[in-house]
């Protein structure tokens, strides 16, 4: 079966105070996006890699590519306004046989543990969504208050979300909602049940200068 991987990196440095896009931001010496790359690539030598990038960042990325002699082969695609856009750009790479991983081009934490957990559930099921389990606790808070909530009950969704090449490129035929706030939701709205497997924690989404931070003492870690 064909693997393919889409890395959504069309992010900005906004949040992060800094003119460059998150996902070029440094860890371990190479930028962010390039540690997302080579975690596919050691699972799959074979996958085919889609990195949808801003437009006017394209050149800006080969330009590390050649700096950091990056050479792990991967496809770029335009980048949308919204996520949605930048995923739905990236399927005229790809086929419609085989599964999908769509990953978010600012977690470079992922396990290889977690890519395979989620590419072989989604070969039985049709898809497979990594979660791990709230630790803190949750209040609901509306209108009227606020209040306790049972933490046992809630998931925290992370990326690679994997999926059915064709089922998911269906789901996509839909117009865009503020509610897809990731690609489980376009594929749930399209009428399918998700599937939940064990993420892995230190799967962390770098949105703030904390993050990576952390990031980079958990790759510290990886490495003694």
């Amino acid at each position: 079966m064909k693997n393919y991987a889409i890395i959504v990196a069309g992010g900005s440095g906004t949040r992060m105070n800094s003119q460059t896009p998150k996902q070029f931001m440094l860890l371990g010496g190479l930028p962010v996006l390039m540690h997302c790359i080579r975690a596919f690539y050691r699972f799959d030598p074979d996958i085919t890699i889609i990195a949808s990038l801003p437009v006017a960042e394209k050149k800006n990325w080969d330009t590390l590519c050649k700096k950091h002699q990056f050479t792990i082969h991967h496809i770029i695609a335009d980048g949308g306004e919204k996520r949605f856009y930048s995923v739905k750009n990236a399927f005229a790479f790809m086929g419609d046989e085989g599964l999908v991983a769509i990953h978010d081009g600012v977690r470079p934490l992922v396990s290889i543990a977690t890519i395979r957990n989620c590419f072989e559930q989604a070969a039985i099921t049709g898809n497979a969504i990594p979660v791990i389990a709230a630790v803190d606790s949750v209040r609901i808070q509306n209108e009227d208050g606020h209040r306790p909530f049972d933490r046992t009950a809630l998931r925290l969704v992370q990326t690679p979300q994997v999926f059915d090449c064709r089922l998911i490129k269906e789901a996509y035929h839909r117009e865009y909602k503020n509610e897809f706030t990731d690609d489980a939701s376009v594929f749930e709205s399209a009428g399918h049940t998700i599937h939940l497997v064990e993420g892995n924690t230190e799967n962390i989404k770098i949105t703030s200068p904390q993050d990576l931070i952390i990031a980079e003492a958990l790759l510290n870690s990886r490495c003694q």
